[in-house]
């Protein structure tokens, strides 16, 4: 039985378009056929589910990253971006369960693999729940956060999970017809999938919101090549 239901579809319709795209080599861009959009589409899926199923998005992006080979060493890399505070919004503080005299704390960064930004995230923390150590990690180094209280055996309940793009159009899965292929690459947009999610304590209490938005950077890696895919047998 197949782990996604979308990963389902897209595996038929590689064996249908797998024998056109036979011979083409891997490159560092993603060519614009069929083949390689129902690829594209497999593999954000893929990680969108990996994402859904772990309590940490550093550790996962880790996996991605070694997985694909994107970076040596192949470690999650957090850049802090400062001058840029985004207050608390009252539901940020009502999914925190702290009053408006509660201090809140705010991070953005983006999360490296080598030279690829895989994703940006806002981060709204309330320091008081966390270890007097990792509130210095956080103000003084670009440690990612789920990095950095690890120790906490924080959990992860998610609140939105969002394709923001999809290599096939409506209805693919009904029959639509593909986009005919191209000989520029595939056009890859700078964001394709967004989390909203809250970190907690063992017992509940949350410490942290978080909205991850993952990066076009995430496919930065050769193209699958279509000899390695199963084929339909020879007429």
């Amino acid at each position: 039985m197949t782990r996604f239901p979308l990963l389902a579809g897209a595996l038929a319709l590689l064996l249908a378009h797998g024998a056109a795209a036979q011979g083409q080599a891997a490159s560092s861009s993603w060519s614009d056929t069929p083949t390689a959009r129902v690829a594209a589409l497999a593999l954000l899926e893929t990680l969108n589910a990996d994402l859904l199923s772990s309590d940490s998005a550093t550790l996962t992006l880790d996996r991605w990253c070694a997985a694909h080979r994107m970076a040596e060493p192949a470690t999650i890399v957090a850049e802090r971006v400062r001058g840029d505070d985004k207050e608390p919004t009252t539901q940020v503080r009502e999914l925190l369960g702290v009053g408006a005299a509660d201090t809140v704390r705010y991070r953005h960064v983006r999360l490296h693999c080598g030279t690829h930004v895989l994703s940006e995230a806002d981060n709204w923390y309330v320091p008081a729940r966390l270890q007097p150590r990792m509130n210095q990690v956080l103000e003084t180094t670009d440690t990612p956060f789920g990095r950095a209280v690890q120790a906490l055996h924080f959990r992860r309940r998610t609140l939105s999970a969002r394709l923001l793009w999809s290599p096939l159009p409506p209805g693919w899965e009904m029959g639509a017809a593909l986009p005919p292929a191209s000989s520029a690459p595939m056009p890859i947009p700078a964001q394709t999938i967004q989390h909203r999610a809250v970190l907690s304590l063992p017992d509940g209490t949350p410490i942290s919101v978080v909205v991850e938005t993952y990066t076009g950077e995430v496919l930065s890696f050769p193209q699958p090549l279509s000899q390695s895919l199963p084929q339909p047998p020879s007429q």
